[in-house]
């Protein structure tokens, strides 16, 4: 049997609030300089080059050079990946011990994470954050999904409605249709293989696009008039 890999090694590093603070900064993709970093941190210059130090030493941060300037970003999808399953996983288990483990605390990375992730992401292959929860809550008001108790299911105006736009319910794999909930936000979106089918249409048409191999994704004009109208005006 082989060695399973440490992770102890990257879990100390995540584990220091003001790294963590950075990474959540860059979570968009975006690459940032140590001036920048250590002010949303609330870090000296001189901290802030060390923390960053470690974590392009360790392989989570890479370093680019642009107009002789230095600048940071998250050095690798998988890295981004292990930071949102991160942050999903603290949510659900303070969830599991009650609603008085949610403390501010714990809320509060997602008042600090960037926009743009907030907005619209991926969550475990389809649309998460403000935009996803929006396209499911108009799904649901123009009667194309019904939410029940324990599971959620596509109507048959759904189904027809879907077909019409490239997507077979009867080709896709089971679940169809979960609620899906994230730690951008309280609301639920859709999640299961109609979610992950909407996002490949989103991707394809062109009107979104993954940023900088991160989590975050970017809306263009048209294709956020696309999905916030896609069932409204069916």
């Amino acid at each position: 049997m082989e060695a399973a890999p440490c992770i102890s090694q990257i879990a100390s590093l995540l584990a220091e609030p003001k790294r963590t603070a950075m990474l959540w900064a860059l979570m968009d993709g975006s690459a940032k300089s140590p001036v920048e970093l250590a002010a949303l941190a609330g870090l000296s210059p001189t901290s802030a080059n060390a923390h960053l130090a470690r974590l392009t030493a360790s392989g989570v941060l890479r370093v680019e050079a642009q107009r002789g300037k230095r600048l940071f970003r998250v050095a690798a999808p998988d890295v981004s990946a292990a930071i949102d399953a991160l942050a999903r996983t603290t949510m659900a288990c303070a969830a599991r011990r009650g609603p008085e483990a949610l403390t501010p605390a714990l809320v509060a990375p997602a008042l600090v994470a960037p926009a743009l992730l907030r907005h619209a992401r991926l969550c475990h292959g389809h649309l998460g954050g403000e935009l996803g929860a929006q396209l499911y809550q108009h799904l649901l008001d123009a009667c194309w999904i019904e939410r029940h108790e324990q599971r959620a299911d596509i109507t048959v105006k759904g189904a027809q409605r879907l077909a019409n736009l490239g997507i077979f319910t009867q080709a896709l794999a089971s679940p169809l249709v979960c609620n899906c909930f994230d730690w951008s936000q309280p609301q639920p979106h859709l999640g299961g293989a109609l979610g992950a089918g909407l996002l490949q249409l989103f991707l394809q048409s062109n009107w979104i696009s993954v940023v900088n191999d991160s989590q975050a994704l970017r809306v263009n004009a048209a294709g956020h008039r696309k999905i916030t109208r896609l069932a409204m005006s069916a």
